[in-house]
């Protein structure tokens, strides 16, 4: 076990004395690419597999099969605008039914990804009206998108505000870490 994994087992509670056995594993995985066409890309999955076998009505997934297995593409540029996006289902509990949905994400092509993206996946594909595991996986793109292109660029270039900057606790603008390391940007707190 890391010292991350004891540190989170102290955390939460005292039951890491417990005895336990894994039931469920979800991986998400996000990478991001530069193209040779100046656009970039996010390849992103997700995986479920059962530690023991899953019986469910559409027939047993065996221990580490696939439960779910969703792959999306996005294509996006510079100011996050989506260029291209492809769902795809390859395992699901209802073959047949799952993956009939994935093609109509492709209706995202247009936004953008910091500007309403996850109102309107949720809009558009809340409930019924698409994946629940396809649109959870969209909802990690943005940030994705974002650290993909910080890659590319220093933090303290151009004369805008580094997008991240107030967006968490920790780079609030009234903060020690903005005032650390983004004094240009840094914001003494309104008295109450």
């Amino acid at each position: 076990m890391s010292a991350s994994d004891q540190e989170l087992s102290a955390t939460v509670d005292d039951s890491a004395a417990v005895a336990r056995r894994p039931l469920h594993l979800r991986r998400i995985d996000l990478q991001g690419f530069a193209r040779d066409d100046g656009l970039f890309e996010i390849e992103a999955a997700l995986l479920d597999t059962k530690a023991i076998d899953y019986p469910i009505l559409s027939g047993t997934r065996r221990a580490g099969e696939p439960v779910h297995r969703m792959r999306i593409r996005l294509v996006f540029d510079r100011r996050f605008a989506v260029h291209g996006l492809q769902a795809l289902t390859e395992a699901s509990p209802y073959p047949g039914a799952c993956e009939q949905i994935a093609p109509d994400y492709s209706v995202l092509v247009g936004c953008n990804l910091f500007d309403g993206f996850r109102r309107v996946v949720t809009e558009r594909f809340g409930g019924t009206a698409g994946c629940a595991h396809l649109t959870e996986l969209l909802f990690a793109l943005p940030t994705a998108a974002l650290q993909t292109l910080a890659t590319l660029v220093r933090e303290d270039e151009g004369e805008a505000q580094p997008y991240q900057l107030d967006r968490c606790h920790a780079l609030a603008l009234d903060g020690a870490v903005v005032r650390s390391y983004y004094p240009r940007w840094y914001r003494v707190a309104a008295k109450d």
